[in-house]
């Protein structure tokens, strides 16, 4: 294993915006009520104004406010690391690097996003967030964040994750976070759904709507998001700025970039600064594994569509498997989410992003053989980005290329999936088409 770190005076300053980089653009998101473009405005009602012009801005570059630079100073700059051992136990003659994003404090990207937002929404007066969570994550970087900046934090955890991640809510908890088991008797949208599906296993769009419903009833409370919006892919993408320098350091290039993806923010936060490149002519291919269990982008459709179950999001072009889709409760619990962020489904229609999807079982075999080769335990999430890179570098071991992928977070919350791993507990799953196209047609009726 060689790390490559940088300086902390070598950290990025700027965010970097990938959007002016997409060729053919994105499309506006649209008011669910009027079909029409969504003006910032109705959305200042739960996001403050400088969230929303970073969210529709072209401008390429965007300073890190002081404040936050002091607290991504407590993890960042996070190190590239070449796995050598697993290279070596894989028999391949591809060079193979992850940028380690599990040791922020909560063991993942997420803070990187959580942290200026919960400091924007300090600087516009607000006094308490409320998000929606899926393996837990987002909500524990959330309420970090928040415990920085002295604001409250209501977390509405996805049921199947709530029961199969109890220390992801003792995190929440720790730093001061609220959490509760969605759907919930919280709000009406919860009550509604425990009322017709009481069995439910949850789903991240119905988390959003109770999140979303409980920022919409109080003045001094906004909503904060953790992946999709293009904000959020901005602040991500400091992964990729310190990995492009780290990789100029040793002299070296990516031939390949892979993420797991589950509403994108991550892997789009890794590629973001290479875009560029490809445009320019540089030879890189970009590729962003799913769980076959929920196909975002492999089995789902590209359409404008929300982002919750009750539809109170602005529609977003995205690629989606619909709005009301509840996946099986895999232990990737972050990335069963209906629909990918909008900035990497551009990708994928431009051509640039490849799309692929893996099988819960062969990626904790790639994240067991990762710990046994490089000592770190992933997180359900990462194995797939794991399984993504072992795919790529054995397409032909005896050809020598370079390839990096996110190492979204580590897995030392998330032993109890490793324990139903080894006790034959899991198994694969391909949601049924039938299924996703019973959703996709209750898409809403756009153009």
């Amino acid at each position: 294993m060689k790390k490559i770190v940088l300086r902390e005076d070598e950290m990025p300053t700027r965010w970097y915006n990938v959007v002016p980089d997409i060729p053919n653009g994105l499309q506006p998101p649209l008011d669910p009520e009027t079909l029409q473009p969504i003006g910032p405005e109705k959305l200042g009602a739960v996001f403050p104004m400088s969230l929303l012009e970073q969210e529709m801005t072209q401008e390429q570059w965007i300073d890190i406010p002081q404040e936050v630079m002091d607290v991504y100073k407590i993890w960042r700059p996070a190190p590239l690391v070449r796995a050598n051992k697993l290279e070596e136990a894989l028999g391949t003659k591809a060079k193979i690097y992850f940028k380690y994003e599990g040791c922020s404090p909560v063991g993942s990207h997420k803070p990187n996003s959580a942290v200026p937002q919960a400091y924007y929404n300090k600087q516009a007066g607000i006094k308490r967030l409320t998000t929606e969570t899926g393996a837990g994550q987002w909500g524990s970087a959330l309420s970090l964040a928040t415990s920085k900046f002295g604001l409250e934090c209501m977390v509405y955890m996805v049921r199947v994750s709530f029961d199969q991640k109890p220390y992801r809510k003792s995190i929440i908890q720790t730093f001061g976070g609220n959490v509760v088991a969605s759907p919930s008797e919280l709000t009406e949208t919860g009550r509604r759904i425990r009322a017709e599906f009481p069995d439910t296993p949850g789903a991240l769009g119905i988390a959003i709507s109770e999140a979303l419903e409980d920022a919409n009833s109080r003045e001094d409370t906004n909503y904060a998001l953790g992946s999709v919006l293009n904000h959020v892919v901005l602040h991500q993408s400091i992964i990729g700025l310190e990995a492009k320098k780290q990789m100029e350091i040793i002299g070296d290039y990516p031939d390949v970039i892979v993420g797991c993806c589950g509403g994108g923010s991550n892997f789009a936060g890794l590629l973001a600064p290479f875009v560029a490149d490809y445009r320019n002519g540089k030879k890189i291919e970009f590729v962003g594994y799913e769980p076959a269990s929920c196909p975002t982008m492999t089995g789902g459709r590209l359409a404008y569509d929300a982002g919750d179950v009750a539809m109170m999001t602005p529609l977003l072009y995205m690629y989606t498997l619909g709005h009301d889709f509840v996946p099986p409760g895999i232990h990737a619990g972050g990335l069963r989410y209906h629909g990918m962020a909008p900035i990497v489904s551009a990708l994928v229609r431009d051509g640039i992003v490849t799309p692929k999807s893996v099988h819960q079982m062969e990626c904790f075999e790639a994240g067991v053989l990762f710990a046994k080769t490089e000592g770190i335990i992933p997180a359900p999430e990462t194995t797939h980005a794991i399984r993504g890179a072992i795919i790529e570098a054995m397409k032909d071991p005896n050809e020598p290329k370079t390839i990096l992928f996110n190492f979204s977070g580590h897995g030392l919350i998330d032993m109890a999936s490793y324990d139903n791993y080894f006790s034959g507990k899991l198994s694969d799953y391909s949601y049924p088409k039938d299924q996703i196209e019973a959703s996709l047609a209750r898409l809403p009726k756009v153009g």
